[in-house]
């Protein structure tokens, strides 16, 4: 790659969202992407932080809330303070990634951002640094682009994008425009875009010039990018806090999606390029058993502290406790236990996704101590 163009580019990773089909392992305390949920020995976000090094190098900016200041700063040591953007409360994920591209805009308008999530699981990491090369070759033409995943199954639980022609960009064979994105469909709709070819999974992945998007921004928000702009001011001031402390809580709270990806996909400014890694967002304990293949093999997944000692006659699934205690497992299958201080869950992989309605009913009933 063009070392001007590899200057330019800065990684941004939004680190938000408690994970609620994950409780009571993620937690608004400790949230998934605090968490080695793959067994290899690294946790998400250190993973997310490591796979932006080969192309951003140290230019790397993480958006997290205030609560989770000093684990990602135990977990990511190398972060200076300047990187490192905390929010008071959540305002969604515009105001979020809206805030890191402002903050780039003030320090250079030249710079091409990526934002990637700090919770989702990708290999091999080769394959997904190729396919950011060429989303930065694209972004460097003046477009947003997503890497879209590769549908595996037809999903009910993913936005879509929907490709256009070939924009033949040079060092980015894949691009292609972008026609629009889609909502989560129904499984009918999801089968048929899978048999008709041309559609992706909306991953949330977005590279851009920070110019760009804020233009998008102001054009369908300008509330948000005022209020944005205004706190970028100040950023490497010694204002900061006051002004973010003021600003940020009546900031509109709305998705990156509708306030800048989808206008900016119907204006012809979107372009995509397709990652043929694997990807996995570990939206349930199922995944974690998709993810953890090599303890799968052996019946039993054991996450937690290793003095866990986890007995299994005749028994499958995922055990998570961070006490030392003996578990034992007998003629059950595909078994989910999570056993911590002050909450137990009992559930299996088949119904891994419902933890989220009882997570929404503890809550209803006032019992946010173990949310």
């Amino acid at each position: 790659m063009n070392a001007d163009l590899l200057s330019r580019f800065h990684g941004v990773i939004p680190a938000g969202g408690v994970g609620t089909r994950l409780w009571p392992l993620s937690r608004a305390s400790a949230p998934k992407f605090l968490h080695d949920l793959t067994g290899s020995g690294s946790t998400l976000i250190r993973a997310t932080y490591d796979r932006l090094v080969p192309l951003a190098g140290e230019r790397i900016m993480v958006v997290t809330g205030r609560a989770h200041r000093g684990a990602v700063v135990s977990q990511l040591p190398e972060l200076c303070d300047e990187d490192l953007v905390l929010e008071p409360e959540p305002r969604d994920s515009a105001a979020a990634i809206g805030l890191a591209a402002a903050i780039l805009y003030r320090r250079n308008p030249d710079i091409i951002m990526g934002s990637f999530a700090a919770d989702q699981v990708i290999e091999p990491v080769e394959v997904f640094q190729a396919a950011l090369s060429e989303a930065i070759h694209t972004a460097a033409t003046g477009k947003i682009v997503t890497i879209g995943i590769h549908p595996t199954h037809p999903s009910t639980g993913f936005g879509y994008i929907r490709t256009g022609e070939p924009l033949n960009v040079p060092n980015a064979p894949t691009a292609r425009g972008v026609v629009e994105f889609v909502e989560k469909p129904d499984e009918d709709t999801a089968r048929k875009y899978l048999a008709a070819g041309g559609f992706f999974w909306n991953a949330g992945m977005f590279v851009a010039p920070v110019s760009l998007m804020l233009k998008h921004l102001e054009a369908n928000e300008p509330a948000l990018y005022s209020g944005l702009m205004q706190i970028a001011d100040a950023w490497d001031t010694d204002r900061r806090d006051q002004v973010m402390r003021e600003i940020w809580p009546g900031l509109p709270k709305i998705a990156i999606d509708y306030a800048v990806a989808e206008p900016a996909a119907e204006a012809g400014d979107v372009a995509v390029i397709p990652g043929v890694f694997n990807w996995d967002d570990v939206g349930d304990f199922a995944a974690i058993g998709r993810l953890n293949k090599a303890s799968a093999e052996e019946g039993i997944i054991n996450l937690g502290d290793k003095q866990v000692r986890v007995y299994a006659d005749n028994a499958t699934g995922v055990v998570y406790s961070d006490r030392p205690r003996v578990i034992a497992l007998v003629g059950i299958e595909d078994v989910v236990v999570v056993d911590t201080a002050d909450a137990l869950l009992v559930t299996t992989k088949e119904h891994a996704q419902k933890v989220k309605q009882t997570v929404e009913a503890l809550k209803a009933d006032g019992a946010t101590e173990v949310l």
